[in-house]
């Protein structure tokens, strides 16, 4: 694919990532124990595929967690563990995490906080 034609393509799909609905953080949160197990803990390092601290969500831009959620759901990213947890979400359940996610100033969130 041209470069050109990647440029357009990638601005499309942000355009078309900002048009959707917002999510409910409130809904997130209910649908988060999927995510607080690794995410929800400070300083996690998880060992599987490999050793490696796990990333924080909270503060997060929601666009860009619904986007690395389809790309796990799809295979365009390659983790075993998260394209698992992905292909059982629908895209309401991504703008919801997504949504709930964003909404916490920068820290990791687990619900029932």
């Amino acid at each position: 694919m041209s470069r050109t034609r990647l440029l357009i393509a990638a601005v499309a799909a942000a355009l078309i990532t900002s048009a959707h609905a917002a999510g409910d953080a409130a809904a997130g949160k209910q649908k988060n124990f999927q995510c607080q197990g690794c995410h929800g803990i400070p300083g996690w390092k998880t060992a599987f595929p490999e050793v490696y601290h796990v990333p924080k969500l909270g503060g997060q831009h929601p666009d860009y967690l619904v986007a690395a959620l389809r790309q796990y759901k799809s295979g365009e990213r390659d983790h075993a563990t998260m394209r698992s947890i992905a292909a059982s979400l629908s895209g309401q359940d991504m703008e919801d995490l997504a949504a709930y996610y964003a909404q916490s100033a920068g820290g990791a969130a687990v619900a029932g906080k």
